[in-house]
């Protein structure tokens, strides 16, 4: 599927000479959800996020997924793609991120996805990761590349929500029971850029 979106790129990253991310996680703040939840976030992570949007939007072949919903299947507002580790990735950071994500965290991410949010109407409702909901405890890798969209989370089953803001080559990390507790979206707003999620996922064991 062709994708030709008009996106502004950031001020902050003009001219970045390469494609990177901080071994050393420079800025990490942890955010304590309550129930065993956390989110972590770096903000810069990853350098040369307009860079990498710009041959993602290009090189992914986005595809649009039917999903569920109540008694109907509807086409999912926004597009995707999936690799894994051990199949080849498509740009040399992804292996580096996944790398330095299973060094710190002590668990091997081994599946990289794309999510394409190409307008303020491209959104994901409330869930938790589908296989990882399951498990007492589980981390899901996040990196905002593009227009900055609102990333939010509830407690499981409703309640007061949190918000974060992540900007291009931002880090969110949610750990602990955070896809067995906590719920997270991305709601439709009135207008906004397009943005890119790059997710890390890490090998669940004895699941595919």
């Amino acid at each position: 599927m062709g994708v030709d979106l008009v996106w502004q790129p950031s001020l902050f990253d003009e001219g970045a000479p390469a494609v990177e991310v901080d071994p050393d996680f420079h800025g990490l703040v942890r955010h304590e959800l309550g129930s065993g939840a956390w989110v972590d976030l770096v903000p810069g992570w990853l350098r040369g996020a307009d860079e990498l949007f710009a041959r993602l939007l290009r090189s992914t072949p986005w595809a649009q997924r039917d999903i569920r919903m109540y008694e109907r299947v509807l086409p999912e507002p926004r597009l995707t793609h999936r690799w894994t580790v051990d199949q080849g990735l498509p740009e040399p950071v992804f292996a580096e991120a996944a790398r330095l994500l299973s060094e710190r965290y002590g668990e091997e991410f081994t599946q990289v996805g794309a999510n394409l949010y190409r307008d303020g109407a491209d959104s994901v409702a409330w869930h938790g990761d589908r296989v990882a909901r399951e498990m007492d405890t589980a981390l899901v890798g996040l990196v905002s590349l593009g227009g900055v969209r609102p990333f939010r989370l509830r407690p499981h089953g409703g309640g007061a929500s949190v918000g974060f803001l992540p900007g291009p080559g931002d880090l969110l990390v949610m750990g602990g029971t955070c896809q067995r507790t906590w719920q997270h979206s991305v709601p439709k707003v009135r207008s906004a850029s397009a943005r890119i999620s790059v997710q890390f996922r890490h090998a669940y064991e004895g699941r595919p």
